[in-house]
């Protein structure tokens, strides 16, 4: 039994998908149609009760959730690849730096732009709501743009976050910064570097390719 990948082209899981790639194995993919809900039938919940993307199947039926317990089996159950560093320190920061990725700019910011009416008060209707989307969007977008400042400092002027080779963080980066470029965000130089550095590995360009992306 080969792994099983559940994953929706463009979002989040995206970065996992680079990494599953760059890794070389061979994993069965399901796509997940976010906006017709199939994250949330049956079948799905099933497998994930949480009802979020991505999910990993490992070929013993365990099933791992979330974008950094997926990233960190995959670097100690493929060491060789060096996702992750064999510096305890240097391992802690592409660790700490993934998880702001994931907790704050993907948590707290890109969900105010892309899902602003989770956020809304209830009984809001007409020109009042339209107020609260603009004000929930805005304040999404000033997140995003504060943590990029905070990640531009961390940054290299060249590779990656930890030295010559991906690791999980630039994985995780990359989903946040090709958000950006999609929707017409600005990105510090280095971020904006970083990016075009990751994005021109032949893989991502695959990875890319097969969402559909140019």
């Amino acid at each position: 039994m080969m792994l099983k990948f559940y994953m929706t082209p463009g979002s989040c899981s995206t970065g996992i998908h680079i990494l599953l790639e760059e890794l070389e194995l061979l994993f069965e993919v399901t796509i997940l149609n976010l906006p017709a809900g199939d994250h949330h039938q049956p079948c799905y919940l099933v497998i994930n009760p949480k009802g979020t993307i991505p999910a990993l199947m490992l070929p013993d039926g365990h099933v791992l959730t979330e974008f950094q317990a997926i990233a960190f089996w995959l670097a100690r159950a493929y060491p060789k690849a060096g996702l992750l560093p064999d510096d305890p320190l240097k391992a802690a920061m592409v660790i700490e730096l993934m998880d702001y990725v994931v907790g704050t700019v993907h948590g707290q910011g890109y969900t105010r732009i892309f899902t602003t009416e989770a956020y809304l008060p209830p009984g809001l209707s007409g020109a009042e709501q339209d107020r609260w989307m603009s004000a929930i969007k805005d304040r999404g977008q000033e997140i995003v743009e504060q943590a990029f400042k905070v990640i531009e400092a961390r940054l290299p002027d060249e590779g990656y976050v930890a030295g010559p080779r991906l690791t999980l963080a630039d994985a995780a980066l990359f989903y946040v910064f090709f958000w950006a470029d999609r929707i017409g965000l600005s990105m510090p130089e280095r971020c904006a570097a970083l990016y075009q550095r990751i994005r021109a590995r032949p893989i991502v360009r695959q990875v890319l390719k097969e969402g559909g992306y140019r």
